[in-house]
């Protein structure tokens, strides 16, 4: 055993003489974190709606003021009032704003007449989100624009919703896949591609002269990965939940049981990228392999978007995927603060993984250069 420890204190010691490669680790995920959870997580508002009403009678006048209503409420849209339709439309091509709330001639008459009074919303279609908010606005407006006056006992049957957990922003649905992509960053930077470099300058021959045995080498490069993975995990653990806003980010139990996840998914990653590249001799391949190996890991992992979501060749990639068990680990833990009894069959997947990971790396790890 002395024999690993002493490439692990070889490797914590270049780890600690590398400040950028410590400050890199820690800035990229919570940039991550901030500009995809910011960008993605928020509901669309502010938008602009061209109205132009050739009716104006009480039912125009009435729908007019619901949108002034969601104006001064919910600001999903603010309205601009058009008396040529042509002006509007010329204002929407161009962009000045981003929807046209049409109400005809009639629609006054057909209301009082019950005979399918109609409207349109002419809209930008370039930009699906902006198109997709608009409608769903528009129904809402809509149904209460058809709602009667309720009676004094109602014979529908009504729902409430009930929220198990405290409300859930996306940042905070982020974090766990933020999370994971520290530990991954630092296992892709601190430990393959250095291992890699160090093979091709040749510092690996010294090793191959000594009574070290393979596994002992593995371990020791396994191990000493872990250890800067665990800390660039539990930074972003720290600072992110401060960001995100996870309710009671520092309890003692809970922080316990996160540290447990960090360091089962950091071996686990360690010893799948050694498994990658321990026959790599070609320092630009980790490099390369960078991109991929984040698009394959990452998005498949629901880290970003529900599983339920994808067709299904990409559940099978997202059953494979360590991510996957990581980042349900991390979400169970930080947004609904669950016990180990919760995350066991993730923990045994990224056990089971890193014992096959390591046993496969071992037995095609070479001897001779």
């Amino acid at each position: 055993m002395h024999r690993t420890w002493a490439i692990i204190e070889r490797e914590l010691r270049r780890f600690r003489r590398s400040p950028t490669l410590i400050v890199l680790s820690l800035i990229l995920p919570v940039v991550q974190l901030c500009v995809l959870g910011y960008a993605f997580g928020g509901n669309v508002k502010h938008l602009k709606v061209g109205i132009v009403d050739q009716d104006h009678g009480l039912p125009a006048v009435n729908l007019r003021e619901l949108a002034g209503a969601v104006t001064a409420g919910a600001h999903t849209f603010e309205t601009v009032e058009y008396a040529d339709p042509g002006e509007a439309l010329t204002d929407l091509r161009n962009g000045r704003i981003n929807g046209l709330l049409m109400i005809p001639p009639d629609f006054s008459r057909r209301v009082y007449q019950r005979n399918q009074p109609r409207i349109a919303l002419i809209e930008d279609n370039t930009d699906n989100f902006v198109s997709a908010a608009l409608v769903a606005q528009m129904n809402s407006l809509l149904a209460v624009f058809h709602q009667p006056p309720p009676p004094r006992v109602s014979g529908q049957v009504s729902f409430d919703v009930v929220e198990v957990y405290p409300y859930v922003s996306y940042i905070q649905y982020l974090l766990p896949g933020s999370i994971v992509m520290s530990i991954f960053t630092m296992v892709m930077i601190g430990g393959g591609i250095n291992y890699v470099d160090d093979k091709a300058r040749g510092l690996h021959e010294g090793y191959l002269v000594t009574p070290i045995s393979k596994l002992e080498l593995i371990a020791g490069f396994n191990i000493s990965g872990t250890i800067k993975a665990v800390i660039s995990g539990t930074a972003i653990i720290l600072v992110g939940s401060l960001i995100a806003g996870v309710p009671n980010p520092f309890g003692p139990m809970k922080l316990l049981r996160l540290e447990v996840v960090v360091i089962v998914t950091a071996f686990a990653l360690i010893s799948l990228m050694f498994l990658l590249m321990v026959r790599m001799t070609n320092p630009m391949m980790p490099r390369a392999m960078f991109g991929v190996l984040n698009t394959v890991l990452y998005f498949p992992s629901g880290a970003v978007y529900p599983q339920q979501g994808f067709p299904g060749w990409l559940k099978v990639i997202a059953v494979l995927d360590p991510f996957t068990y990581a980042v349900h680990a991390l979400r169970s833990l930080l947004l609904k603060d669950t016990g180990f009894a919760a995350i066991g069959g993730d923990l045994l997947y990224l056990v089971l993984f890193s014992a096959i990971a390591m046993t496969a790396a071992t037995l095609l790890f070479r001897r001779t250069l």
